[in-house]
């Protein structure tokens, strides 16, 4: 028989595939939500439930129907870029779409009497313009996009249900990281995706933007065992999850193409037009309070993760170039 009921709004996204994997292991019953029918995530997809941050309506049936002990809320509109030309759709899913998850979570603890840990996904974008180096849990915020914004948002609104209501509720405040299941638009699964297409013959250029923004970028499954480490302790509190390590996008760029023996100059071009409004240009995350209290390191290096998202791209590329 399952241990716990978990429930993890945007399981089928890349930290939500990893997080399901990693509760199941444990022997978690595991639900997620997602917005429309995407595919699987394992042994979850009968536990699947049709539901968007921007309508909280059917969170109490849901939860009724889960009955769940932990609660992940990893569902946004998460891509940087996106949200300046999204900047309402982003506030309103990404910032108050947290707001609906807790208010809904409070209701039902309140009608129903069981209590529930919530875990918030949290981002380093929020540190922004940084004056300092690494940032920890005391860094002040300063978000330059609207995404940033609206986790700004949400992480206080994390804080504010667990001092106001005593609820368990944490922050996770993950620097970058990245796996084979990352989104085509964003920059680092763009990379390993073209190298990949070139190699074989199904693309010829990359067009990429600020190449020379640094990011403290981690492997995705590392990432989150943190999430569930966070939600086992005996109290709530917010956490950095990073490598202390940065790198360039243009590492990330050399790592890639020199995978697959790939001339950079021969086929990457700067376009002007990708360059964000507000540009971040160096965040690092420093984890010790997530060392000392969590006993969490990160395991995967930024090179075995370049290396392991290029072969799966490259696998797929030469499955694609086969069917043609």
């Amino acid at each position: 028989m399952p241990t716990k009921s978990a429930l993890i709004t945007g399981i089928c996204g890349q930290d939500g595939r990893y997080l399901s994997e990693l509760l199941l292991s444990k022997g978690y019953e595991v639900h997620g939500t997602i917005a429309s029918r995407a595919p699987g995530v394992g042994e979850a997809d009968e536990n699947l439930f049709y539901w968007d941050l921007s309508d909280g309506t059917n969170l109490q049936q849901i939860f009724k129907e889960t009955q769940p002990d932990e609660v992940y809320n990893l569902a946004a509109q998460s891509h940087v870029r996106l949200s300046f030309e999204l900047p309402i759709h982003t506030a309103n899913v990404t910032g108050v779409g947290t707001l609906r998850v807790l208010e809904a979570i409070r209701q039902f603890q309140e009608t129903s009497g069981k209590q529930i840990r919530f875990y918030q996904a949290s981002s380093s974008e929020m540190f922004g313009q940084v004056k300092h180096s690494p940032q920890n849990e005391d860094t002040p915020f300063h978000p330059r996009s609207p995404y940033a914004c609206a986790k700004v948002f949400g992480f206080w609104q994390t804080v504010n249900y667990r001092e106001s209501y005593g609820m368990f509720a944490c922050n996770g405040i993950l620097f970058n990281h990245e796996s084979p299941f990352r989104g085509e638009a964003f920059v680092t699964r763009k990379i390993t995706r073209a190298a990949a297409r070139i190699k074989v013959g199904l693309q010829q250029k990359l067009k990429l933007g600020n190449t020379q923004a640094r990011r403290d970028w981690g492997f995705a499954g590392d990432y989150v065992d943190a999430m569930w480490k966070m939600m086992q302790q005996d109290e709530a509190d917010d956490f950095v999850v990073a490598t202390g390590v940065t790198h360039s996008v243009q590492d990330f760029l050399e790592i890639a193409f020199g995978h697959l023996d790939l001339d950079l100059e021969e086929v990457v071009e700067t376009d002007q037009s990708l360059f964000r409004p507000a540009e971040v240009d160096t965040l690092c995350g420093d984890a010790s309070k997530a060392r000392e209290k969590l006993g969490w390191e990160p395991k995967v290096s930024f090179e075995e993760l370049v290396r392991m998202m290029v072969d799966r791209d490259l696998k797929i590329a030469e499955r694609d170039a086969a069917s043609r």
